[in-house]
């Protein structure tokens, strides 16, 4: 399996190959981690997750039609067959949810820049002020991939049944219900039976990717089971579906995440610390 990972070095090689797209994926929201740098890898192109989604869902982001994502990907000028390498500015914070929407369409040649824009420029990489300009492309073709992503049907059956391992990746206080979401209207606490990895625990202090921690050793996954991952919104869930991909575990991101769970009155919540795994 290749490793959704990219180090900035061998992402200088790639610049300007004359095939690879560079998407600059940068978002974050009020309460979230705030971009370190500014500036664009020369010729990268932004992509915006608040404007590639259903623009007909009122939960944030939420993925789109598989016909949605091919136009934007045609506007992007990005084939089939086009090698993608997908950064923000913040490090591993939304580029991996480019990631796995590209993964969720069938598209399989993306990787994510490990560290972001400051890794790259820790490499010597250079930044422009302005975004790259596309040349529109036709003809791309998303195949969804189903085993990807769950929905709130899915994880509520797979909480009541204990039938996967559902791992949230918001920091422990807010999985437990210690503090407030920062979105008005959520409950606090999690989804019943779900495990508690946060995705700060992924970071290096330069919020890269650590080496010396696996998703599949948090306590209380179960080995063999299914895995659904969730978040705020399912941004920092993709993170941990990169981090399992690594290794070896394909995982399906719950697209609602809590945005939907928290803030619906027919979902079970749980607060206070997880029940498996002793943690």
């Amino acid at each position: 399996m290749t490793d959704p990972l990219v180090a900035a070095e061998e992402a200088l090689d790639r610049h300007g190959d004359g095939r690879t797209v560079f998407i600059d994926a940068t978002w974050t929201f009020p309460a979230g981690p705030q971009p370190a740098h500014d500036g664009y890898i020369p010729g990268a192109v932004p992509l915006d997750i608040d404007t590639v989604k259903d623009t007909g869902n009122p939960l944030p982001h939420m993925l789109p039609s598989t016909g949605v994502f091919a136009a934007h990907m045609d506007a992007l000028g990005i084939t089939n067959d086009t090698p993608v390498i997908v950064y923000d500015w913040i490090g591993l914070f939304s580029a991996p949810r480019v990631w796995w929407m590209f993964k969720v369409m069938g598209h399989d040649d993306i990787r994510v820049l490990d560290g972001g824009l400051h890794a790259w420029l820790a490499a010597g990489g250079p930044v422009t002020d302005e975004p790259g300009v596309a040349t529109p492309s036709s003809g791309y073709v998303a195949t969804f991939r189903p085993e990807r992503v769950a929905d709130r049907i899915a994880v509520l059956a797979a909480s009541q049944s204990d039938s996967a391992n559902i791992i949230d990746a918001r920091p422990r206080a807010r999985f437990e219900g210690a503090s407030p979401e920062p979105r008005e209207g959520m409950r606090s606490g999690h989804i019943p039976g779900a495990i508690c990895h946060a995705f700060l625990d992924l970071w290096t202090p330069e919020r890269a990717m650590r080496r010396d921690r696996k998703v599949s050793q948090t306590p209380g996954f179960e080995p063999g089971k299914p895995v659904i991952t969730t978040c705020g919104s399912g941004v920092t869930a993709s993170l941990l579906a990169l981090a399992l991909e690594r290794e070896g575990i394909i995982a399906a991101v719950y697209d609602g995440s809590w945005a939907e769970w928290g803030s619906r009155p027919d979902t079970p919540v749980e607060t206070g610390p997880q029940r498996k795994g002793g943690a």
